[in-house]
């Protein structure tokens, strides 16, 4: 029952998404980690110190295939609860990544010093 409750269609501008709303203990992915672009090799190299970092401590994927939108898509789809992108700004800016909850849709910054306690309150 745990499947049926959690599967979720949702309109969004338009487009049908489908969402699995699993509770954050049991969503196979916890956290998914993508470079903003995958031609980019610096945003790919930090992305992936990223995801070898949270991967220790939570369930982890590592995304790069397609555009930014149809990542989230896919990641709404298997239920993870939370996605990091780094971008340029992670790197040129601030040592902040974009953290979007996958319920809310609702995108904050979040510093990769407190990446780590900020998802120990989130999971």
């Amino acid at each position: 029952t745990a499947m049926c409750s959690a599967y979720n269609e949702e309109d969004v501008d338009g487009e049908k998404r489908i969402v699995m709303k699993f509770p954050n203990e049991i969503a196979p992915v916890q956290i998914a980690v993508f470079p903003l672009l995958k031609n980019k090799e610096q945003l790919v190299g930090k992305a992936k110190e990223v995801y070898t970092e949270l991967r220790e401590k939570y369930r982890c994927e590592f995304d790069d295939n397609g555009n930014i939108g149809k990542r989230y898509r896919r990641q709404d789809e298997i239920g993870t609860p939370y996605c990091v992108t780094v971008d340029f700004d992670t790197l040129e800016k601030d040592e902040s990544v974009t953290v979007r909850d996958r319920d809310s849709m609702k995108q904050e910054r979040v510093k990769l010093d407190e990446l780590d306690k900020y998802f120990e309150s989130k999971l």
